[in-house]
């Protein structure tokens, strides 16, 4: 399928799922005070660009968002190409590991406040737990992945396990990082607005829904900041791909996307 038309599909999507929201909202089915025509949202929404109290507390969330992903990155590659380049050490800790990875980060909220106080550095921790996962696993299983036959001829011809690493292994593995560092890059979003919402503290998009969902008639607020959520999350997908494709146009996909 070529990339117009993929974007029109998707933008058709946008379009009726816009369509069905207005509808909803102007004939009465559901009340309006609870689901308002989805083009006030959208005009509300429009309107909170221009407002520097709302602008500070999206910038608050995307730093807390930008903190939590690097650091679940230089803690997730290095032990990764540790655990997939050691065996022994990959099968000691493997129970560990299964053991907290199904552990919903909103679930430590409680506990990492306690330990941390109240602040960027708890949400900061909990978006590290939950992005580091994905990274982790991506970059173990780009490990193993990593061509043999190009491992075999350097060994082959005296390179030794460094080299191997260094010539072979991290360009092999470099896609599936890529891939873990934009799947966690949505979870990070996630948890920092999830954060923000269920704590109560600090400032954030996550506050500005929450205090919206206490004023009274505050629903159109509080879509218009899921609307923010959701267009964040559009552009920083965007971003993460299209940097994808830039440093690794190698990959199978991406040579697949520039030919059509």
């Amino acid at each position: 399928m070529s990339r117009a038309r993929r974007y029109g599909l998707g933008l058709l999507g946008v379009l009726l799922a816009f369509g069905v929201c207005e509808v909803l909202g102007r004939v009465g089915i559901v009340g309006r005070a609870y689901l308002p025509p989805a083009s006030e949202v959208v005009a509300r929404a429009v309107r909170l660009a221009g407002d520097p109290v709302f602008l500070d507390g999206v910038g608050a969330t995307l730093r807390a968002w930008a903190y939590g992903l690097g650091l679940a990155c230089a803690i997730a590659v290095p032990l990764g190409l540790l655990l997939g380049s050691l065996p022994l050490v990959g099968a000691a800790v493997r129970t560990l590991v299964e053991f907290l990875r199904p552990l919903p980060s909103v679930a430590l909220i409680p506990l990492v406040s306690l330990l941390l106080g109240t602040g960027t550095r708890t949400e900061v921790a909990l978006i590290t737990y939950a992005c580091l996962w994905p990274i982790l696993f991506n970059t173990v299983y780009g490990l193993a992945e990593a061509d043999p036959l190009a491992k075999d001829t350097l060994r082959a011809f005296g390179f030794g396990r460094f080299a191997v690493l260094l010539r072979v292994e991290l360009p092999g593995t470099a896609p599936f990082v890529a891939a873990g560092v934009r799947i966690s890059a949505a979870v990070a979003l996630i948890l920092a607005v999830a954060t923000e919402l269920l704590s109560g503290f600090g400032q954030g998009l996550g506050i500005f829904i929450a205090q919206a969902q206490l004023a009274t008639d505050g629903t159109r607020d509080v879509l218009a900041g899921v609307v923010w959520a959701g267009a964040l999350g559009l552009v920083l997908n965007g971003v993460l791909v299209w940097a994808e494709r830039r440093l690794f146009p190698w990959t199978p996909d991406h040579r697949r996307a520039a030919d059509a």
